[in-house]
């Protein structure tokens, strides 16, 4: 069976399989697509929150990221899990006590006031929209290697299959499709770690085949990685980071970014009691544990793998030839992904870090310019082909990446398909629409999403954990200090917490645009991506953590100079922090 034939029958089976769930969960109810009728067990709801979590910029992209940046792109990896366990114990609880199906609606409610749900509906739409562009674009790179069709194609057929599943059953089809998809993508990114992990150390566990020794060679094996990618010029993979303050501040925005995304607050949600919710949130830890510990391991094999490839004698020896490279690189060439000029005229594949200072080394070998350029998105998916494994963990891989994007896109897409329906529709423009109408609002406002997103994710604005990294800094910066103030502040009230977004979310919005060079000023020149350009060397990618603390500066100071919330509202903060017997407390 050729591997195309094997590809086409996982993919096709794990989407069966899918639809199939979807027609069995149906939802018939608003209350079931919206909280899958309230009433999913812990620990199918921690795995469901494990898929929507690991998206496609974890399955896919993050693992590409720390392979080409080494420890300074660990802070994916720190931010997202950090993020997680401040969602957790900061939020999920609360808002699950509070018992509303949305994120603008506790915002609505505890803020009195429909023009505070309103802007809780933009900022959502904005940072949704900009999480479901990277997934998107992740399903793409999938399906033009597996399936080998191109980007565009295979965005049309991923937005098809989440159309079906995703508008048909709602919550209720997603949380069970999630649960699938998650067995689906653990094992799709486990399998060939464990076998990657024995091949390069000998050690079938990854983690710890990490620090373990390169069999090869005897050294450790980011010993022997740093020692192969710093003779080609490249930074040394451990190597510490520069600029503490960016750093710290990227790692923030991610962690409260994380914990304000409304697409996984909803899952806490669907579950009986405030006690589930917790429950919900340790399972889904474990889960999440599974792959972000098997992460930089992949990161780290897969970058060695790729530099032995080329230079199988060694950096300082020659290069393969272009007409004798592996056939993973002419699979990865038809999508585009992968890209090579043969600068100097030998034929051979130099790929090394074309900078000043190794100017003078590439120069008396003969380069001329580093001639391969591959995407960062792509090491995961190649990584079996890379090490030669057999063809049905290569067509479990591409399984396991479709799933990742699938299911995080269609969390996404429910997220702003409830804060059009029941934020928009039902709590501003028609409050007397009927259920029935409001889930037929659901189910179109879903479908248009679906058609945003498809296009925006054949056009997106850079990898796509870097996409999805923008759409956290703008949770960050909008919803997440809103989430906070509303649940452990009783002082904060409607107009405070209105500026409070509206600047934070406009400062992060112009930042990005600007040093993004998306925003022309009049009377200079677009300012390019770099760190030379940035503001106090904070990157786009930072930036939500600065408009985080403009957001409470804005909110704390509009509330002190404005008359305090009512006295029902205090109170309804009280017994949404309190656990029932202490006060107030009632668990809904």
């Amino acid at each position: 069976m050729s591997q195309f034939a094997i590809n086409v029958l996982f993919v096709g089976a794990s989407f069966a399989l899918y639809i199939g769930i979807a027609i069995w969960a149906k939802a018939g109810s608003t209350k079931d697509f919206y909280v899958a009728g309230g009433g999913v067990h812990p620990i199918t709801n921690g795995m469901a929150i494990g898929a929507d979590w690991m998206s496609a910029a974890s399955f896919i992209s993050m693992a590409g990221l720390i392979a080409a940046g080494g420890y300074a792109n660990s802070t994916f990896l720190m931010g997202w899990t950090g993020g997680y366990v401040l969602l957790a114990m900061l939020l999920a609880p609360y808002l699950r006590k509070f018992g509303k199906f949305t994120v603008p609606e506790f915002i609505g409610d505890r803020f009195y006031s429909k023009q505070a749900r309103l802007v809780a509906v933009i900022c959502l739409i904005v940072a949704s929209v900009t999480y479901v562009i990277g997934q998107m674009a992740g399903a793409g790179v999938a399906f033009s290697r597996f399936l080998e069709v191109d980007a565009t194609t295979g965005l049309i057929i991923a937005a098809v299959v989440v159309f079906f599943y995703a508008v048909l059953g709602g919550m209720k089809g997603i949380t069970y499709t999630q649960v699938a998809q998650y067995i689906v993508l653990i094992i799709a990114y486990t399998i060939p770690a464990v076998f990657i992990s024995l091949e390069l150390t000998g050690n079938p566990l990854p983690p710890l085949g990490l620090f373990s020794e390169h069999t090869e060679s005897g050294m450790p094996l980011l010993a022997k990685l740093n020692q192969v990618i710093t003779e080609l010029g490249f930074n040394e993979y451990t190597a510490d980071v520069d600029n503490k303050l960016n750093m710290v501040l990227f790692t923030l925005s991610l962690m409260i970014g994380t914990a304000g995304l409304p697409h996984v607050i909803i899952r806490f949600f669907t579950v009986p009691k405030v006690a589930d919710a917790r429950w919900s949130a340790g399972w889904a830890l474990v889960f999440i544990g599974l792959l972000y510990l098997t992460a930089p391991a992949v990161a780290s094999m897969a970058r060695l793998n790729l530099m032995t490839t080329i230079y199988p004698d060694g950096p300082t020896a020659e290069a393969i030839q272009y007409e004798e490279r592996p056939n993973w690189v002419r699979e990865w060439e038809v999508t585009g992904l992968i890209q090579y000029e043969d600068k100097n005229g030998d034929g051979r594949i130099q790929l090394y870090n074309d900078t000043e200072a190794f100017a003078p080394t590439a120069e008396a070998r003969g380069w001329e310019g580093n001639e391969l350029v591959v995407n960062r998105d792509i090491l995961v998916l190649a990584n079996p082909e890379i090490a030669n494994l057999p063809g049905w963990v290569i067509g479990l891989i591409a399984a396991g990446g479709l799933a990742a994007a699938l299911s995080t896109a269609a969390g996404l897409l429910l997220a702003i398909s409830s804060a059009i329906s029941h934020d928009l529709i039902k709590g501003s423009i028609n409050p007397n629409i009927s259920e029935k109408g409001e889930l037929m609002a659901a189910r179109i406002s879903m479908s248009v999403a679906i058609v945003v997103a498809t296009y925006l994710g054949a056009n997106p604005p850079g990898f796509a954990a870097q996409v999805v990294a923008l759409a956290f800094g703008i949770a960050a910066a909008s919803l997440f200090p809103a989430l906070m103030m509303g649940i452990f502040s009783k002082r904060v009230n409607n107009m405070g917490a209105i500026a409070g977004m509206l600047t934070g979310l406009g400062f992060t919005l112009v930042y990005i645009f600007v040093y993004k060079g998306w925003l022309f000023i009049p009377g200079t020149n677009n300012l390019a991506d770099t760190p030379e350009n940035w503001v106090l060397g904070i990157s786009p990618l930072s930036i939500g953590a600065v408009g985080a603390m403009i957001n409470f500066a804005v909110a704390f100071t509009v509330s002190k100079a404005t008359a305090a919330p009512p006295q029902e509202i205090q109170e309804l903060v009280e017994s949404v922090r309190y656990p029932k017997g202490a006060g107030m407390a009632v668990d809904h």
